[in-house]
């Protein structure tokens, strides 16, 4: 039996790539792809040369392990070639995003609140985000708290320039994901695109809070931020399965600077906090989660949802050299949500995204 791939139909095409091949070949052998044929791989499907059941076979062996940090790494990098890029005066090097992978289980969108009470603490943050499958996804949230997330591209620059945060909406962002989009659908499980979203951000944040869905992908991510070049970011899961900082558990993962790479932890506890159940910060549909982070952020909710949006605020201002220490950053993040500094921050964005 010939098991060669790919079939002989598509030798058919003479402007088909060799690399989409050589690459599922050495994925049927039990092997992993370099960085350098991971990027032409990548190349080659998000310009469309490549045939939908080439993408399915590749992308379907590749979700059966973890990938390597050199796979994330090759295709982040071919993501953020195509991305429609949002132009700032702004350094990106201070630039922050706290995207996650999604897939954990649900709370209430924490890292879209910790982005606007981070940016009312003097923070650059670019928020990237898509819809959910959930409904819950932070494009959805910010949507129901009155925000455009489909401002143009001069308007999320105004934003940022002028008040330190703009929403990026992901699929105005990646045009070129249109030519695999259709085979994600199909396909119908988590491929290593679930990781790549937080990874190519449009104005390419140099510091990052992103969490995954899976303790087993903290190791290669950290790796990917250190070949793609960071300046400094923190990757993290927590021990009762979320991809935010969670108020329920330890919370692990990895922190990088630039190519340093340190194991990082933290937990309720060292930022006085009570440790609670799960079930106390978990919202049961999106109009639950919109009332809670408007709750929090004009400071009428002082409960642990509070308290976990105080922490990931904390760590991103860390992050962003704000706050000498994680305590300090937290402590910080309570004083910006008392005080109506997160809430003008949040109205501001609502106001610039409409008129704009």
């Amino acid at each position: 039996m010939n098991t060669s791939f790919p079939p002989a139909e598509f030798d058919e095409n003479p402007n088909r790539p060799v690399s989409i091949g050589e690459a599922t070949e050495q994925l049927l052998g039990g092997g992993t792809l370099s960085y350098e044929l991971t990027c032409q791989v990548f190349e080659s499907m998000m310009t469309g040369r490549v045939h939908h059941a080439e993408i399915g076979a590749l992308l379907g062996i590749l979700a059966t392990r973890v990938p390597t940090g050199d796979e994330i790494a090759g295709a982040a990098t071919i993501m953020r070639k195509h991305v429609r890029k949002v132009e700032t005066s702004v350094d990106r090097t201070s630039l922050l995003d706290t995207a996650g992978t999604g897939g954990a289980p649900k709370t209430f969108n924490v890292s879209t609140a910790a982005a606007i009470v981070a940016a009312a603490g003097g923070a650059n943050v670019a928020k990237h985000g898509n819809k959910s499958r959930t409904g819950r996804g932070s494009a959805e949230l910010l949507e129901g708290l009155g925000v455009n997330i489909q401002a143009p591209l001069e308007v999320q620059t105004r934003c940022l320039d002028e008040f330190g945060v703009c929403f990026c909406f992901a699929p105005n962002h990646h045009p070129a994901t249109k030519h695999v989009m259709p085979v994600r659908k199909a396909l119908g499980f988590p491929t290593i695109f679930n990781l790549l979203g937080p990874l190519t951000n449009p104005v390419q944040a140099g510091r990052q809070l992103m969490g995954v869905y899976g303790a087993e992908f903290l190791d290669p991510v950290a790796k990917a931020f250190q070949e793609l070049g960071t300046v400094h970011s923190i990757v993290m899961h927590s021990e009762d399965g979320l991809d935010e900082i969670s108020i329920s558990a330890k919370t692990l993962g990895y922190e990088i600077r630039g190519t340093e790479i340190q194991p990082f932890c933290c937990e309720p506890e060292q930022f006085g906090f009570e440790r609670v159940e799960r079930s106390l910060v978990t919202t049961n549909s999106l109009s639950e989660s919109i009332e809670l982070v408007q709750k929090i952020l004009n400071g009428q909710e002082v409960g642990p949802a509070r308290n976990m949006v105080m922490m990931s605020s904390g760590v991103s201002l860390y992050l962003c050299g704000l706050s000498d220490s994680l305590e300090n950053g937290v402590k910080e993040a309570g004083h910006l949500i008392r005080s109506g500094k997160a809430q003008e921050i949040l109205e501001k964005l609502i106001a610039y995204t409409s008129t704009g």
